[in-house]
């Protein structure tokens, strides 16, 4: 894989010595819910907007980087450590639940120009995808892609897509019955979004398997021996060229940490992680129960743990994004 000079810039702004231990904290809606669940009313902008500008202040000397959304996190992106690079998420926050298209939309307000005017180094897109899906929903999801990576190609800005797995016909994405399935969608889609025409630079994914019915991981039913699902990941290192990062996907540290050590083994080369809720989630009901200043102590006591602990994993397990360009 080949880039410009000046996307090789940026993504070294974004990583450390080729690796991506960035912290993810574009969430919108997931952040609204997180908070209204420990208080009364609903959350403020002006509450939001602080939240992110604390995990910046007191995180982003631990990390490569971090994505933020620029709803509510410009403020954040002022706070942030002086080392670390910024990612700008584009996409609208959620989906059109009463559909299964899932259809994507970017900020109407938004483009990849403004984005990278704002400090941008990177442009992050969200994009839930069904491999065997509806035909017709695919190729306009196809198309809208296309156009975002001919935005990122002209703003010579490198283009970091978010897929998101789902099955049309299965509601319960943590269920069995899409566990079943996920190492195909997972895989699947990858191969897809790896396509020149798409202009993507970085794919950011989901391990291929739920580690909560892998053998030796599960506490109830399994659905993977341990080969299987170590077959699944070497699948995933064959379905894409492009350098690809993992995300948490809201589980717990230990559990990533976890899951990371098994990708490698398995042989996965992964080049890092945008890592967010399995890092910084525990501090919101501190800072709605006790305030600011609790929550900035959490943070540079368990928040610094988490981030810190993952780091470490990272240097064992994950490849450097410069063994693919």
């Amino acid at each position: 894989m080949t880039i410009t000079t000046s996307k090789r810039v940026f993504l070294e702004k974004v990583s450390q010595e080729g690796l991506i231990s960035s912290l993810a904290f574009d969430q919108r809606g997931a952040l609204k819910r997180m908070m209204a669940a420990h208080q009364s009313i609903p959350p403020t902008v002006a509450q939001m907007e602080a939240l992110k500008v604390l995990v910046s202040e007191e995180l982003t000397p631990y990390a490569s980087s971090i994505l933020l959304d620029p709803q509510y996190g410009l403020p954040a992106t002022k706070a942030r450590d002086e080392t670390a690079g910024l990612l700008l998420a584009y996409e609208k926050t959620g989906y059109d639940a009463t559909t299964t298209s899932r259809l994507p939309d970017c900020l109407t307000e938004w483009s990849v120009k403004r984005l990278k005017e704002a400090g941008a180094d990177a442009v992050k897109f969200l994009l839930y995808y069904d491999v065997d899906g509806d035909k017709q929903t695919n190729l306009q999801k196809q198309v809208y892609i296309e156009r975002i990576g001919s935005e990122c190609l002209a703003e010579d800005i490198p283009f970091f897509l978010e897929i998101l797995s789902y099955d049309e016909g299965i509601k319960d994405t943590s269920s069995i019955a899409y566990a079943k399935v996920k190492p195909h969608k997972v895989n699947g889609a990858m191969a897809v979004f790896s396509d020149d025409r798409y202009g993507v630079d970085v794919l950011k994914v989901e391990v291929p398997v739920n580690m909560t019915y892998v053998e030796g991981f599960s506490r109830g039913e399994v659905v993977y021996s341990r080969q299987e699902a170590a077959q699944a990941f070497c699948d995933q290192e064959a379905a894409s060229h492009l350098p690809y990062i993992y995300l948490s996907a809201g589980v717990s540290a230990q559990q990533f940490q976890e899951t990371l050590c098994f990708a490698s083994e398995a042989g996965a080369k992964f080049n890092g992680v945008l890592c967010g809720r399995a890092t910084w989630s525990g501090v919101v009901p501190v800072y709605i129960t006790e305030g600011e200043a609790a929550a900035r102590n959490w943070l540079r006591t368990e928040g610094f743990q988490n981030i810190d602990e993952l780091n470490k994993v990272l240097e064992k397990t994950a490849s450097p994004w410069t063994d693919k360009i």
